[in-house]
């Protein structure tokens, strides 16, 4: 199938130090696509190119085949690609609706005066929860998101994304605050999302996660691309030492 979203031979530098070395990767429509690498192996600093944040000083980015120059991170979103961070982005003083729309609040008129439509807000707060799921109580979707679990918290933004028509999701690191309840049900989100044709950069170290959840996995390792993995097929044993660039049993008694 061909890749709704491609990265060919990127490469970036800060200063003397090269982030990233002829790095390539595609993600087809409804594939779930993980990103592995060890702290430092360049995991981060691609996502922030595909996601506008940086621009690479060698290679390209294609959306549909045709070639995307991003300025910046409302670019890639105006594109269809949205990016979950581990802070989420919430503004954990408002209400669920209030954070769906967060800076695009729809508005109407009231005794002749522009006002947000406040109401609109709750409706596809709920709308958006039904949709992947997730049981969120009435009087808790108005109130600040700060009081919800760290699983629901993370379904608003996944909501976000969504509702505002994701194409690409790109999730950084997604399970590092959930309890194992949640990582399942945010599992199940995800695979929902995927068959719907949305497709996801999963970026993660925790291999158990990989294998459970992902198609493929492209390796990263000192900024480079490392190898491309079945995780159906290859065990965690040896993505490990993909990505750590050793033999575990002789790390291990080192």
């Amino acid at each position: 199938m061909k890749p709704i979203l491609e990265a060919r031979n990127i490469s970036i530098r800060f200063g003397g130090v090269e982030a990233l070395k002829n790095v390539s990767l595609g993600v087809s429509p409804g594939e779930v696509l993980a990103l592995a690498g060890d702290n430092g192996a360049g995991k981060s600093t691609l996502i922030k190119v595909i996601s506008g944040v940086y621009h690479p000083h060698a290679g390209e980015l294609f959306f549909d085949g045709a070639p995307l120059h991003l300025r910046d991170p409302q670019d890639a979103r105006a594109k269809g690609i949205e990016t979950i961070y581990q802070d989420l982005a919430l503004a954990d003083n408002l209400d669920v609706g209030s954070n769906i729309f967060l800076g695009r609040e729809p508005m109407h008129r009231r005794f002749g005066v522009n006002v947000i439509n406040r109401p609109q807000m709750r409706k596809v707060a709920r709308e958006v929860l039904d949709r992947l799921d997730i049981v969120v109580p009435e009087k808790k979707l108005a109130g600040p998101v700060r009081t919800l679990s760290g699983g629901q918290r993370q379904a608003i933004a996944i909501g976000r994304a969504i509702y505002w028509d994701a194409r690409v999701l790109i999730m950084d690191e997604p399970t590092s605050v959930l309890t194992p309840q949640e990582v399942e049900q945010l599992f199940e989100v995800l695979r929902k999302l995927a068959a719907q044709g949305c497709s996801i950069l999963y970026i993660s170290h925790k291999l158990h996660e990989i294998k459970a959840l992902c198609q493929t996995a492209t390796i990263l390792r000192g900024g480079k691309l490392f190898d491309t993995c079945n995780p159906s097929v290859d065990t965690s044993r040896s993505m490990a030492e993909k990505m750590i660039g050793g033999n575990l049993k002789t790390i291990e008694k080192a």
